[in-house]
């Protein structure tokens, strides 16, 4: 939040590197937490919370005992499962036996793709990245699902269509008849068409991630603001 400046030793000459002008603090991208009562128990906030209120008092000795309890539990805890043999499973890390140490499961260390990549966001303790061509994707697989339906109606039809010319007895052809509702002909099938056939229920895949894609769209618009006024 303060001004950064560059000092070079060589020559003594000090430049400024970084000033957060008002202007600057204005176009700051709005933090967004997750409300205290929303957290789990083991959520920074909410598990140090005492610790913090400690500092904020000035009760370096309060501050003090409430770290060592957290500590002591966690100590007991990881005790309890080396005897029990319980083996410890982090959900958002694993660990890299070359190097010996713990990584985040979900890392993305891809460049930034200003033309595709719209924002970057944590869910649930996975990061994800909003895309300008998923909306693409999703319109694909849409289009795929209503094809894939299409060509049953037109199976169901000739099917029909099959059982009419049978040698059946007439009065069984024409209850036969009577029963199929599919319509002989889908070639020409509007957006309306589709809904009166009972298109506009697309698969589980496809209802899932448009709702996932309105919840990310929602949050990110702030976002997405803030990155087209850096690109211009």
């Amino acid at each position: 939040d303060g001004e950064v400046h560059i000092n070079e030793l060589k020559n003594g000459n000090t430049e400024m590197f970084w000033n957060p002008t008002s202007e600057v603090r204005r176009q700051r991208l709005k933090r967004h937490i997750v409300l205290f009562e929303e957290q789990t128990d083991f959520e920074s906030e909410r598990l140090w919370q005492h610790v913090t209120s400690a500092i904020n008092k000035g009760d370096q000795h309060k501050a003090t005992q409430e770290k060592f309890v957290l500590e002591e539990e966690q100590r007991n805890a990881a005790r309890e499962r080396k005897e029990s043999g319980t083996e410890w499973k982090p959900l958002l890390f694993h660990h890299d036996a070359g190097t010996n140490e713990w990584r985040y499961k979900y890392e993305d260390l891809r460049p930034w793709d200003p033309l595709n990549d719209i924002a970057q966001f944590e869910k649930d303790g996975i990061l994800q990245t909003m895309e300008r061509h998923l909306s693409t994707r999703m319109s694909n697989h849409k289009a795929a699902c209503i094809n894939n339906q299409i060509t049953q109606h037109k199976r169901s039809a000739k099917d029909c269509r099959r059982r009419k010319t049978s040698d059946q007895p007439s009065n069984h052809s024409q209850n036969t008849e009577s029963s199929c509702s599919t319509p002989e002909s889908v070639q020409e099938l509007s957006d309306d068409d589709g809904k009166y056939l009972g298109f506009e229920s697309l698969c589980a895949q496809c209802g899932k991630e448009m709702n996932h894609l309105k919840e990310i769209h929602s949050a990110v618009l702030s976002l997405q603001k803030a990155q087209q006024d850096i690109h211009r």
